[in-house]
Order: C-alpha cells, then sequence, then structure tokens
C-alpha cells in the first residue's frame, strides 16, 4: 500500500473503513438513491468512459444549507493523477450554479492531502482557510481540513463555466 494512502486512512474516516462488507455497502446505495430521489443529497458514481468499471464516487452535497453545495470525490488509486476529479468536480460545480441556482461552492480536504487540495485550486476555488481539529480522523481524534470555495459571482468565466456537462431530469428531460 502507498505510504500516501496509509497516511489518508489515518485522517479519513471512510477511508479507513474499506473494504466494507457488501451488505453495509448495499445499505448505503440505497440510502443514497432515496437521498438523491428526495432531492435531499446527491451521490453520483465514477466509471471508465466504456462504463465496465467503477473507479470512483463523487458527491454533490446539501450539508452546507441551501444556498450552497459541497463537492467530495474520491477514486482509485490508480486512476488519480489523470485530471478524472477535476473533470467531475469542474461538472457538479456547474450544475450547482446553473441548475440549482446556490451561492457558493464548497470542497473540503484533509490538510496532508495535497493532491485532492489541487483540484480547487486548478478549477479557481479561493482558499477560504483551514478549520483546526474539526474533523474526527479514523481513531477519532479531531484534525484540520481546508475549505475552499467559489461564490456564484465568480463563476462566470472559471474553468467550470466552460466545462461540457450534460444533466437530464428524472423524465429524461436535458436541463443542462
Amino acid at each position: 500500500m502507498d505510504a500516501n494512502i496509509a497516511r489518508l486512512r489515518r485522517w479519513l474516516v471512510w477511508v479507513a473503513k474499506d473494504p466494507e462488507p457488501l451488505e453495509v455497502r448495499i445499505a448505503w446505495i440505497r440510502k443514497a438513491r432515496a437521498d438523491f430521489d428526495q432531492d435531499r443529497d446527491y451521490a453520483y458514481a465514477v466509471f471508465t468512459p466504456d462504463e465496465r468499471e467503477l473507479i470512483g464516487g463523487t458527491g454533490l452535497h446539501t450539508r452546507q444549507g441551501n444556498d450552497a453545495r459541497e463537492i467530495g470525490y474520491w477514486l482509485q488509486e490508480k486512476h488519480q493523477g489523470k485530471g478524472l476529479a477535476v473533470e467531475v468536480s469542474a461538472a457538479l460545480t456547474k450544475v450547482a450554479f446553473v441548475v440549482d441556482k446556490v451561492k457558493r461552492v464548497h470542497i473540503h480536504c484533509a490538510v496532508l492531502n495535497a493532491r485532492s487540495a489541487r483540484v480547487p485550486q486548478r478549477l479557481g476555488f479561493v482558499k477560504e482557510g483551514i478549520l483546526r481539529k474539526r474533523v474526527p480522523n479514523a481513531a477519532g481524534e479531531p484534525e484540520d481540513m481546508m475549505v475552499w470555495t467559489m461564490l456564484a459571482e465568480e463563476y462566470p468565466g472559471s474553468i467550470p463555466s466552460a466545462s461540457e456537462v450534460r444533466a437530464f431530469d428524472a423524465a429524461g428531460r436535458r436541463i443542462l
């Protein structure tokens, strides 16, 4: 296992639990689907272009309130460093501002996760700061987290605004 991944397991509670039993994964998928269908939260799978392999996940989360969204992402190690996290984050940023009409989009990442921090940086998000001892690590100890944001007035002309995105509603009608 890569030393970086081993360090991240200490910091990220959800990474430390991997791999989880199939029953746990199925329960999570059912909850994510229900949350999506009821407009509570939006989780997405990331597949290879031929859609034969699940390589990661992303989400457009509502936990920041009605006027904001938070983007999260993860990719299998062999698929990291190829720009995929940037691509999905750009698409979700566009959906947040154009479809959801929010005022701000957040990306949070562990202070030690430099690779993850490059995603909002490349997209033109602004580093607002570090939340000190804010998030529990796998051992339950509070750790620091970076907060990056893009405001609605910063979106026009940004890299995400130029992203090619096709989005559809539940009836299959194109909304973006």
